[in-house]
């Protein structure tokens, strides 16, 4: 175990100096702060991407369960960096129920999530396809990633969504459609209510696989409600700006500093709807288990 802590030490530290003097804007107002130096203590760091993206979306939804957990564990601080201005990640903090849970920052052209070492997507540096024949813009680019292209894990993660996973729970998922409905998005209203049959959470009621820690359906409904009620109806408020375009196809990531100048965990999304399991980041934190 300790072979292995030391050959991983090197990529920590890596990650850290790539990071130093790299710096995002508080939502807050206030000075710059720098994404190394928070590193450097005990602290979460969410690289989000922009603020109408499922990503994002499902990061910050995640945090809300997540945070006192991860504060039980020894987590200082938690960090969200959207990459959006700060009318967009005003919005997006209000639409998620975002006060209170963590420091959010503005970086509009996603610096820092680069710096991190995030995914920046399908053809990031390129505007056009079989040499120069076809001009592409983000958008397309975006599109082909939604196929998997660039972003190899989107198919795997969005198919889950549907399958459900009778061994391994996401209860977050719960928390966030309650979250969704109470601000009167669809579909929910029919789904966390008194049912007539015990629970008021529809999924929970469901014949078999309604006992799987994770019910087929449950996340695929979330990341619908999540689309249509905050993502589309929203997408003038949540947009990046025209000449921040290339944002569209960065992806996201999560780094845990553990106060002594490395990283307890880190993790970089590996396609859209594909971001980090915060139940293994709690089993990283928790360390490994006596056998």
């Amino acid at each position: 175990m300790q072979l292995l802590a030391l050959l991983a030490l090197p990529t920590a530290i890596t990650a850290l100096q790539a990071l130093k003097g790299v710096t995002v804007a508080p939502l807050t107002g206030g000075a710059a702060v720098d994404v190394g130096a928070i590193l450097d203590t005990k602290a979460a760091v969410i690289f989000g991407t922009y603020a109408a993206d499922f990503n994002a979306i499902e990061y910050a939804q995640r945090v809300r369960h997540y945070a006192p957990k991860l504060k039980e564990r020894g987590v200082e601080s938690l960090h969200l960096i959207l990459n959006a201005d700060e009318a967009a990640s005003t919005k997006f903090v209000e639409l998620l129920g975002m006060d209170g849970v963590c420091e959010v920052y503005c970086d509009p052209s996603g610096a820092a999530g680069r710096a991190f070492g995030c995914g920046r997507g399908w053809l990031p540096d390129e505007d056009s396809l079989f040499d120069g024949q076809v001009p592409i813009n983000a958008y397309g680019k975006l599109f082909g990633m939604l196929l998997g292209l660039g972003a190899w894990a989107t198919l795997p993660a969005v198919i889950g969504g549907y399958l459900g996973n009778p061994f391994q729970g996401q209860p977050w998922i719960e928390n966030a459609m309650v979250q969704g409905s109470a601000k009167g998005r669809w579909p929910g209203s029919g789904l966390v209510v008194d049912t007539g049959r015990g629970t008021g959470y529809a999924f929970n009621d469901l014949p078999i696989v309604g006992e799987w820690p994770r019910r087929p359906l449950e996340l695929a409904t979330l990341r619908l409600q999540n689309m249509i009620g905050v993502s589309l109806q929203n997408w003038g408020d949540l947009k990046p700006a025209d000449d921040q375009l290339a944002v569209l196809t960065q992806l996201g990531g999560v780094a845990i500093g553990d106060g002594d100048g490395g990283l307890m965990y880190e993790w970089k999304d590996p396609g859209i709807c594909a971001v980090c399991n915060f139940e293994d980041a709690l089993a990283a934190l928790d360390g490994p288990k006596d056998v």
